[in-house]
């Protein structure tokens, strides 16, 4: 099997994405909690699908994600080469730019592959635990 590369591991992180739009929060302290079970992209050394759930779970600040945007988004991922702990963090990354959230957890549930199931979990700030699972 040839060597994973440093193209690889990079592949997908700076690809331009459809834009996440937010609108005007009204309450503060409280979650909100999305699920998207559908989430596909592609690895970016094999070519082969990727498959899981995306759960982003965040407090909102000023701005509230809007949900239309979030999910074509999420839908740009389909074709993308990205390992799949890159688009977690890239999720939370693009999230955290968008939205400014008080906190956010990410959690990618990824399909049985070769036996392995993996998840994925990255949270901002970066270390926090919200010490709750959905």
């Amino acid at each position: 099997m040839d060597a994973y590369t440093d193209e690889h591991a990079a592949a997908g992180i700076r690809t331009p994405l459809p834009k996440l739009d937010t609108w005007p929060n009204q309450f503060p302290g409280y979650t909100i909690t999305t699920r998207f079970p559908e989430y596909t992209s592609v690895c970016p050394k094999t070519g082969m699908p990727d498959y899981g759930a995306i759960t982003i779970e965040y407090e909102p600040r000023g701005q509230c994600l809007e949900l239309k945007a979030l999910k074509l988004y999420l839908l740009a991922y389909r074709n993308l080469g990205i390992f799949y702990e890159n688009a977690v963090n890239r999720i939370l990354r693009d999230i955290v730019a968008a939205a400014r959230p008080v906190r956010c957890v990410v959690r990618g549930e990824f399909t049985p592959r070769g036996g392995l199931t993996t998840t994925v979990e990255a949270h901002w700030p970066r270390g926090a635990r919200t010490g709750r699972r959905t």
